[in-house]
């Protein structure tokens, strides 16, 4: 099973390899969203995010990147 909406630290890691040269700071969230769903590893239901998931996806990449 894949990672869902939840895994915000581990879609992160895999946003970071997946974007290596983005800046999590200027991701706008729909953006932030569709990397969300086309990762591999990503199985959820697009439906259940909301601006506080991609909220705590965006606060766990910027702390890793930091």
């Amino acid at each position: 099973m894949g990672y869902r909406w939840t895994d915000s630290l581990e879609l992160a890691l895999d946003l970071m390899e997946a974007h290596p040269d983005a800046d999590p700071l200027k991701l706008h969230f729909p953006e932030l969203m569709q990397w969300v769903i086309a990762l591999d590893n990503f199985d959820d239901d697009p439906k259940h995010c909301g601006e506080r998931v991609l909220e705590a996806i965006q606060l766990a990449w910027i702390s890793e990147v930091d």
